[in-house]
């Protein structure tokens, strides 16, 4: 049995990850799939700069996006942008492009990693490695603003609602948050969204 797990666990670690490869050289392109042969990544489509990656990506849903490109364009800095706010995934950008100002704009629109001149082929692994690691670090690090974010707007509205039961029932602080306590049991709620009732409520008398 306890073989069987190890197993698993290791099935889990090298599980396959598909890259969708944006470049117009097919050489290029070779070169990059044969780097990456005996690896967890494999090239499942290759296509051009030209279309619109965007769709590319909602028809094909890889694991990472590469782009092999001489020089960025704007729809691809848009493109990768929009990919960043509604359909995140790691992005690894070669290019020979090393002006700071679009470097800075490639990451900040949510590339992982913007890699500029001749690769060697025994640092694409490693590239794509560090890309992976730091996109799931910069994700991990989103939700978890969400939530903090999530929970001060929860606190609050708590807190408002308890101000005003005890202005307008002349309830002790601690009463007041019992009260509402004993209402999300009772109805099965979240103290949120009793909070979000007793503050519409309340501001009405």
């Amino acid at each position: 049995m306890q073989h069987t797990d190890l197993s698993s666990k290791h099935t889990a670690v090298i599980a396959e990850l598909r890259i969708l490869l944006i470049d117009e050289n097919r050489q290029r392109a070779e070169s990059l799939t044969s780097a990456l042969n005996n690896s967890r990544y494999k090239i499942s489509h290759l296509a051009s700069p030209n279309i619109s990656l965007l769709k590319q990506v909602d028809e094909i849903q890889p694991d990472i996006i590469v782009i092999d490109i001489e020089s960025p364009s704007r729809d691809i800095l848009e493109s990768v942008s929009t990919l960043s706010n509604y359909n995140p995934k790691p992005v690894v950008m070669f290019s020979a492009d090393q002006n700071t100002d679009t470097i800075n704009q490639y990451i900040e629109s949510g590339v992982s990693a913007y890699v500029v001149g001749d690769i060697q082929s025994e640092r694409v692994k490693p590239i794509l490695d560090a890309a992976v690691a730091r996109f799931k670090a910069f994700q991990k690090l989103k939700v978890e603003l969400s939530d903090t974010k999530q929970q001060l707007v929860s606190r609050n509205l708590i807190d408002q609602a308890k101000r005003l039961l005890m202005k307008k029932k002349n309830l002790s602080e601690d009463n007041a948050f019992k009260a509402m306590r004993k209402t999300a049991m009772d109805t099965g709620q979240k103290l949120e969204d009793v909070a979000k009732t007793l503050i519409s409520l309340l501001n009405t008398i």
